[in-house]
């Protein structure tokens, strides 16, 4: 099963299906181009390194364009990603959340007790002493901070993208993400003031309240309000019909925003990409274990696939814009913990594409042993 198949098939799974039988895949030019996903984010990174490079003045003066350090363009991109996902929403149906109890307990104990802890572990397995020949003996100790602050803040908007091409329960997903961020508000400093052994912890409130405002509260409002109106004036056809003309809205702003993101950093990436190699490993390592114990902790505990597959991409996703905001408060623009968070930026759409990918293709696997439980 493609990761694209999520795209088309019904996006509420209340239940397990039963007898766990292969679903039908997308037919079409539409479905064969998304089903090419991970070529088209290959070349957009390609891409969007070669044009940094090339135009770097261009790219400089977009990666200006911030509030709080929460950049304006990408947050227009995460906006055309979202609000399909938001516009499924269906707030009547919020009180059924409470169903899914256990995909709720299992993503806030890897979020909260397992990520940050596991995270710290391997920034001192792999860059205090592993990779640590091999990278600047100065910045050491700023490279694990980044990767700890990076780990510290469960991601916000981009899960709404994940959770939707892994047929994600919506509601499960919107209340998981504002339980995460009002868990944020007081547990983020605190947590990062115990890894990282400070006494105080700057927290950037005007990007973490920012990004919360523009990511959900204001989106969220907005996409309730169209769906109002269209189902108002031609009921859940005409909501059907906008929503399949959103897909390929969706796709080409996360293809935009991949470009965007490495053209960034594309001067970053060429001028040290040993370091940013290093950097890497321990993030991909920790992705794949927090989304692997989230997938098989819901498994065990019988929840539905449309509730792990969020559980697992939130349980393993991070508040990249959070985490460098912080990293340049803490330790300054050009230290070894903001390249170590602009890292997390850099991997976090293809990695999590890659994590989508395994959730699909092993739905039936995890229905099967799901509805035994």
């Amino acid at each position: 099963m493609s990761v694209a198949a999520g795209w088309r098939r019904r996006w509420r799974h209340e239940r397990v299906g039963a007898g766990g039988g292969r679903r039908p895949e997308p037919q079409g030019s539409d479905g064969h181009v998304r089903a090419l996903l991970t070529l088209w984010v290959a070349l957009c990174i390609v891409a969007g390194i070669a044009l940094g490079a090339v135009m770097p003045g261009f790219f400089h003066a977009l990666g200006g364009l911030e509030v709080a350090q929460v950049n304006i363009p990408v947050a227009a991109l995460i906006w055309l990603m979202i609000v399909p996902m938001l516009l499924r929403v269906d707030f009547t149906a919020m009180g059924q959340v409470a169903r899914h109890w256990r995909g709720i307990a299992v993503t806030l104990g890897i979020n909260w007790l397992v990520k940050p802890f596991s995270m710290a572990l391997l920034g001192w397995l792999f860059i205090g002493w592993l990779f640590r020949p091999w990278l600047p003996e100065a910045q050491i100790d700023s490279y694990i901070a980044g990767l700890i602050l990076l780990a510290a803040a469960p991601c916000t908007a981009m899960v709404f993208v994940w959770s939707r091409l892994t047929d994600g329960e919506p509601n499960f997903t919107l209340s998981q993400v504002a339980l995460n961020d009002a868990i944020m508000v007081v547990a983020f400093a605190p947590v990062v003031g115990l890894l990282l052994g400070l006494s105080a912890i700057t927290v950037p409130w005007d990007t973490l309240l920012l990004s919360v405002g523009l990511y959900i509260i204001v989106p969220l409002i907005a996409a309730q309000i169209w769906r109002r109106s269209l189902l108002a004036s031609g009921g859940e056809a005409a909501l059907q019909r906008t929503l399949k003309a959103l897909n390929p809205v969706s796709l080409v702003a996360l293809l935009a925003t991949l470009v965007l993101l490495f053209g960034f950093q594309g001067g970053q990436i060429l001028a040290q990409p040993l370091v940013i190699l290093l950097l890497a490993v321990p993030i991909l390592i920790q992705v794949y274990f927090n989304a692997g114990l989230a997938y098989l902790l819901n498994r065990q505990c019988g929840s539905a696939h449309s509730v792990a597959g969020p559980s697992a991409l939130i349980g393993a996703s991070n508040f990249f814009e959070l985490a460098v905001a912080a990293a340049i408060s803490l330790f300054g623009f050009e230290s070894g913990a903001a390249l170590a968070t602009v890292v997390g930026v850099l991997v976090e759409v293809p990695v999590m594409l890659s994590v989508v990918h395994i959730v699909m293709r092993s739905r039936n696997w995890y229905e099967r042993g799901a509805a035994s439980r």
